[in-house]
C-alpha cells in the first residue's frame, strides 16, 4: 500500500499517523497574533520584543526560565469584558488561572470583581486591597476556617456546593451576628468542550447539586429557611476552555427551569445567575476564541429569551473569565540546552523548565505554541518536540512542533498563552525552583512574584 510524503520530510511518514499533522508554517519566524499578547513583535535584529524590551536583555536581567506578563494586554483584556457585560452584569476574575497582589491591584483599577477559591486567594485579595463586597467564594469543601474568614472579612458571595455547606455556613454566618449573600452551584447535565457540548449523564462529579433527581430544588429549599443566608442566584458551569455558546444555551435554558420552580414553589424570584467561566483562548493557531463582546451579547440574548418564555425578569447575568483574561497575556521564556535529534523519529529539544513550570502538557495533553525567539532563522523546518530538564519521560512542554533545523544551545524559545494555570500549577518537583513572573510594560519591567531559591527550600525543611 502507497504512503503519501510527510510534509516534515520522508523519514517522519514511517512512524506518524497519515495526516496527522499539518504542514510546516511558511515562516517560522512569524508570531502570530491570535496567539502572543498584544505588544510581542520582533524587532530590527529579529529578536521578539514584549511591552518595547528584547527578550534577550529580559533574560540577561531576570534569568529563565520565567514568565512574562504583558501588563498592557492584561489591562486591555480587563476592560473588554468589563465594557462587553457593562454596569447590568458582574465580571469575576477566576484568581485560580493566576493570582499575585499586583494582579488584585490591575482588577481593582479596571473595575473586576475577584473569584477566589482557597484561604490563600482569599488572603492575597484582600492583603491586596480587593474590597470583600467584591470577592465571591467558590469551592467543594470549605473548610470552617475559610468560611469563617469569607464571612467575617464580608465577601460578596459564597457559592454553596452541598447540602452539608448550606447549614455549616449558615451556622457560622448566626454565630457571626451576620447574614451571608449565597447562591447554590447547581450541576445542569449539561458539559461543554470546545466546539460540542453533550447533555446527557454529567451529574457524576464533586461539584454542585444535580439538578436532575431534584438536588438542587433541594438546596434551594433548604436555603431559604436558613436565617444566616440570603440566597442571591444559582451558579451553574459546564466546562473549560470553551469558543462556542451552544452549551451555554442548553445550560441557561435549564437554570431558568429552576428559578421558575423556585417562583412557583416559594413566590420568590432569585435576583441573579452566574453562568461561570471556561471560555477558551487561542493556544495554536488552528484555535478561534469568541470576543468578549460577542460572548456578552450571545449570553444576554439567551437569557433574556428564557425569561421571557418563562414569565421571569431577566436577573444580573455573573461571568467569571480567569484564563481567558491572563492566559493569552504571558510567555514563558526558555534557553535551549541540549538538541538530540532522534533519526527516523523527531528532534528532542530540551529546555531548561519542564513540568514543574507548566504541568498542562502532561497533565491534559494540552498542546501549546513555541517559537525561537532570540533570533530568526531561514533554515528548513524540524520537527521537533519540547521537553524539560525533569526525570520523566511525560515532561514534555510542546509535544509536537517545527523549529529552525539550526536550533543550537543557548538559543532562546518562548512558549505563548501560559497566563493561566502555569505559575499557579507549578511545582518544586526534583527540587526545581519555580520560575518569577515579570510584569511588562511601555519599556519597564518588574518582578511581581519572585523566582524561588534555595533557602525558600531549605528554610520550609525543618529537618
Amino acid at each position: 500500500m502507497s504512503r503519501s510524503a510527510h510534509p516534515a520530510g520522508p523519514r517522519y511518514a514511517d512512524v506518524l499517523p497519515e495526516g496527522h499533522y499539518a504542514a510546516p508554517p511558511a515562516d517560522l519566524n512569524a508570531l502570530d497574533p491570535k496567539v502572543w499578547s498584544r505588544t510581542v513583535a520582533r524587532d530590527e535584529y529579529g529578536v521578539v520584543t514584549v511591552g518595547g524590551i528584547p527578550v534577550t536583555r529580559l533574560a540577561e536581567e531576570f534569568g529563565t526560565p520565567a514568565y512574562f506578563l504583558d501588563e498592557t494586554d492584561f489591562r486591555t483584556r480587563c476592560r473588554s469584558w468589563r465594557d462587553a457585560f457593562g454596569t447590568d452584569a458582574d465580571v469575576f476574575y477566576a484568581g485560580k488561572a493566576f493570582l499575585s497582589r499586583a494582579v488584585v491591584r490591575w482588577l481593582h483599577e479596571e473595575g473586576l470583581n475577584l473569584d477566589v477559591c482557597s484561604a490563600g486567594e482569599l488572603a492575597t485579595a484582600l492583603d491586596a486591597g480587593m474590597p470583600a463586597e467584591r470577592i465571591a467564594l467558590h469551592g467543594n469543601n470549605k473548610s470552617t476556617e475559610e468560611i469563617t474568614r469569607a464571612v467575617e472579612a464580608g465577601v460578596g458571595r459564597i457559592v454553596l456546593d452541598s447540602f452539608q455547606e448550606i447549614v455549616r455556613v449558615a451556622h457560622i454566618a448566626e454565630r457571626l451576628g451576620k447574614r451571608q449573600r449565597v447562591q447554590i452551584r447547581i450541576t445542569v447535565g449539561v458539559e461543554a468542550h470546545t466546539h460540542e457540548f453533550i447533555a446527557t449523564a454529567h451529574e457524576d462529579q464533586k461539584f454542585g447539586l444535580a439538578l436532575a433527581g431534584g438536588q438542587a430544588a433541594e438546596g434551594v429549599r433548604r436555603a431559604l429557611k436558613l436565617d444566616g443566608l440570603e440566597l442571591v442566584g444559582i451558579h451553574s458551569h459546564i466546562g473549560s476552555q470553551i469558543f462556542d455558546t451552544s452549551g451555554f444555551e442548553v445550560a441557561a435554558h435549564r437554570v431558568v427551569g429552576l428559578l421558575k420552580q423556585v417562583r412557583d414553589e416559594h413566590g420568590v424570584e432569585l435576583p441573579e445567575i452566574d453562568l461561570g467561566g471556561g471560555l477558551g483562548i487561542a493556544y495554536t493557531s488552528d484555535d478561534d476564541p469568541r470576543e468578549p463582546q460577542e460572548i456578552a451579547t450571545a449570553l444576554r440574548e439567551i437569557v433574556t429569551r428564557e425569561c421571557a418564555a418563562a414569565g421571569l425578569a431577566v436577573p444580573r447575568i455573573s461571568v467569571e473569565p480567569g484564563r481567558a483574561i491572563v492566559g493569552p497575556t504571558a510567555f514563558t521564556l526558555y534557553e535551549v540546552g541540549t538538541v538530540k535529534e532522534l533519526p527516523g523519529l523527531r528532534t528532542y529539544v530540551s529546555v531548561d523548565g519542564g513540568m514543574s513550570d507548566n504541568i498542562r502538557t502532561a497533565l491534559y495533553d494540552a498542546e501549546y505554541s513555541v517559537a525561537l525567539v532570540s533570533r530568526t532563522s531561514a533554515a528548513a523546518p524540524m520537527l521537533s518536540r519540547v521537553v524539560g530538564k525533569h526525570c520523566e519521560s511525560g515532561d514534555i512542554v510542546v509535544r509536537d512542533a517545527f523549529l529552525p533545523a539550526d536550533l543550537a544551545p543557548g538559543d532562546l524559545l518562548a512558549v505563548p498563552a501560559t497566563g493561566a494555570y502555569c505559575r499557579s500549577m507549578a511545582s518544586n518537583y526534583n527540587h526545581a525552583l519555580r520560575p518569577p513572573v515579570v510584569a511588562v510594560a511601555d519599556g519597564a519591567a518588574r518582578v511581581i512574584v519572585r523566582r524561588e531559591t534555595e533557602e525558600d527550600l531549605l528554610r520550609l525543611d525543618v529537618g
